[in-house]
């Protein structure tokens, strides 16, 4: 008969596994299937679709937030960390208090690139308009998926509310 000290360790070790379990499959059923930011130059204003999972409480509402702030906000930060096999780089989005240099949110713009191509490409846009760019590609549909992932079909889609979606692709 097991007594009470090997039931409580079975329970720890059952409370520990369905944790790790969750942590490990949560993101991929709650994350949605991407985090598209829009910039609307003529309302000088970028509008993203942010998802900031809680790592500590996988049971937790994840809820997607999506913001809008003004174009003058908005900074671009390059940032690396770790080494070798581990590295792991990017440009965030930075959006700071008006008269400061404050960061008071950030979303990711693009991984695994140092280059501030993507940055100079949005910047350009924003301050002297799309005549001043290079030709481009139709953008992506947010909810396309890629072959090689393909849990991502259970995510929930991309799904901007009515109005921002209008306010966000429409000029004032």
């Amino acid at each position: 008969m097991m007594n009470t000290l090997e039931l409580l360790l079975d329970l720890v070790c059952a409370a520990m596994m369905s944790y790790t379990v969750m942590l490990s499959y949560r993101p991929i059923f709650s994350a949605p299937r991407n985090e598209p930011i829009r910039f609307n130059r003529a309302r000088r204003r970028v509008y993203a679709y942010n998802f900031k999972p809680c790592w500590w409480n996988p049971w937790g509402s994840w809820p997607v937030k999506i913001v809008a702030y003004e174009w003058s906000q908005v900074r671009a930060e390059l940032w690396s960390r770790g080494a070798g096999e581990h590295h792991k780089c990017g440009t965030m989005l930075s959006i700071v208090k008006p008269g400061t240099n404050e960061v008071i949110d950030r979303f990711p713009l693009i991984y695994e690139t140092l280059s501030e191509d993507p940055w100079l490409y949005i910047h350009t846009y924003m301050e002297k308009g799309p005549d001043a760019l290079p030709p481009f590609d139709t953008p992506r549909d947010p909810n396309e998926l890629v072959w090689y992932s393909p849990f991502r079909r259970w995510a929930p889609k991309v799904q901007w509310p009515e109005d921002i979606d209008r306010e966000s692709t429409t000029a004032p």
